[in-house]
């Protein structure tokens, strides 16, 4: 009985779903790199300063020996970049996304081949 009230009690939580999340995105071998690029202090990096908050350890916790950079510069536009085989880069956007929006692009990520 314990159990379940604990689970619903946490269930509802946005924080522990994404945790969740997190923890079962695996990074597949054709993903060799992931880097983030961010400011210390502008507005439209506040999702990605959350995300790295909230999202990081649990990210290299499943991932340990995946590369995951993280390049603070002020003035620059938050930008997420991944690495796959042969060199090919993909570069999204993370302009004034929230943490959990940031997330749902690592996942697409980590799911795409590279072109």
């Amino acid at each position: 009985m314990y159990l379940i009230f604990l689970f619903l009690y946490i269930g509802n939580d946005s924080t522990f779903m994404s945790y969740l999340k997190m923890a079962a995105i695996k990074f597949g071998p054709q993903l060799k790199e992931l880097r983030i690029l961010l400011c210390q202090t502008s507005k439209s990096s506040q999702g990605v300063r959350d995300f790295i908050e909230q999202q990081y350890v649990p990210l290299k916790r499943n991932n340990p020996n995946f590369p995951v950079l993280i390049r603070e510069c002020s003035d620059t536009e938050p930008v997420l970049y991944a690495r796959y085989e042969l060199g090919v880069e993909r570069r999204i956007s993370l302009q004034n996304l929230k943490s959990e929006e940031i997330l749902q692009r690592v996942q697409e990520l980590a799911a795409s081949k590279p072109k």
